[in-house]
């Protein structure tokens, strides 16, 4: 083949494109790296099989476990996770912290789907679908610092809630079903939240958020949009100069509307280290009061915790509830308590295993069953979760 000046020419264009095109790739795909460079991919799968002791009827109530909250076992509730396995959540999150400069900028998306999803603010209901197909965003929000003073740290967008002594995750709890506490407490906001670290041992939180869905297990209606929750926290950790009560802390939160159509919410909370090596113990106090529903209640907890080994963990709730009100609150009429006992032996790298039993306890009657007098509920549970 001969080749003239017009080949060699055109020829020698051509790669010059090929090497610019390819240039800009390249500076394209070092542009995402550089954006995902930080970006860090966590979660987990959570699923348990449990068993409820007694003769209860299929349209008998369990007390709300949490998974799902619907008490009702019948076609509209989650009947499907009695006497039988369960997945209750699988979570994914993205994320990218804040770092070290005044002006930093990130975010988190986390997505769940289980008959333990968080979807619209609340937590799923299954209606009975042992597949527990529920899929949402649990949390969507974009987290900003402005250099005012220590500065101050925000979320715009959708967020776990703050209030109450335990969290939405649920091996990060010492028990696998939740407390009372927990069920009274708002699952998630949309809104802005701003928290202000004064100190290592202080930090205040304060936000403005959409009304919607107030409390974990039961939904707030939203008769007008343009009112809002306002959310207040204080948290207090103890100096290592404490000694052996290093690390302990106290939390003090609220959720307030401000008219007659709000629930508002009142936690307060200890974490306490003991002179004992591997226990510590906890406390909580729980309000929950509305004019609408009518909604008036408080609850008490006691939280106890020894890590007797690396792999084993020893841990018990008990709880008193004291509602003025029906069974809105507590799924039982008026007073009521439970006791929660889990052992946790992990045999498994980044694998959570315990087993649990869960006494519920009404102080009037006909609650668990609605043809018998039942008010007793106990449940025997195993759960396994996945990190990663």
């Amino acid at each position: 083949m001969k080749f003239n000046k017009w080949t060699l020419g055109l020829a020698a264009v051509g790669a010059v494109s090929m090497a610019s095109a390819v240039r800009a790739d390249e500076a394209k795909m070092s542009q995402v790296n550089t954006a995902l460079s930080n970006t860090t991919i966590s979660g987990y799968v959570d699923v348990a099989v449990q068993y409820n002791a007694g003769s209860q009827s299929y349209y008998s109530s369990l007390p709300p476990y949490a998974y799902g909250v619907t008490s009702q076992n019948g076609p509209n509730g989650n009947g499907s996770v009695r006497d039988g396995f369960s997945l209750n959540q699988v979570d994914i999150a993205l994320d990218k912290p804040l770092d070290d400069s005044p002006w930093a900028a990130g975010y988190h998306i986390e997505v769940n789907a289980g008959q333990g999803a968080i979807v619209d603010s609340t937590l799923n209901d299954s209606s009975g679908d042992a597949s527990g197909s529920g899929l949402g965003i649990r949390q969507a929000y974009i987290t900003m610092r402005t250099p005012v003073g220590n500065g101050i740290d925000w979320k715009l967008g959708i967020q776990d809630g703050i209030t109450g002594y335990e969290s939405n995750t649920g091996y990060a709890n010492p028990n696998y079903t939740r407390s009372y506490g927990w069920i009274v407490n708002p699952a998630t906001y949309t809104g802005l939240l701003g928290t202000y670290k004064i100190c290592n041992e202080a930090t205040v939180t304060a936000g403005i958020v959409n009304r919607g869905n107030s409390l974990s297990a039961l939904g707030q209606s939203n008769f007008k949009p343009s009112e809002k929750d306002y959310i207040a926290a204080v948290s207090l950790t103890a100096p290592d100069s404490w000694g052996w009560a290093k690390g302990s802390a106290l939390n003090l939160q609220t959720v307030q509307g401000f008219d007659d159509r709000s629930v508002d919410n009142y936690s307060a909370n200890v974490s306490l280290a003991t002179p004992v090596a591997g226990l510590k113990a906890g406390l909580a106090f729980d309000r929950v009061q509305s004019v609408r529903f009518p909604l008036d209640g408080n609850i008490y907890g006691i939280y106890t915790t020894y890590q007797a080994t690396d792999k084993l963990g020893l841990n018990l709730r008990a709880e008193y509830v004291d509602s003025t009100d029906f069974n809105s609150l507590t799924f039982f009429n008026g007073k009521g308590e439970e006791i929660t006992t889990t052992v946790e032996y992990d045999l498994w790298a980044n694998v959570v295993s315990r087993a649990e039993f869960r006494w519920d306890h009404s102080e009037h009657g006909n609650v668990y069953n609605r043809t018998d007098s039942v008010a007793n509920a106990f449940l025997f549970a195993v759960n396994i979760i996945y990190k990663f």
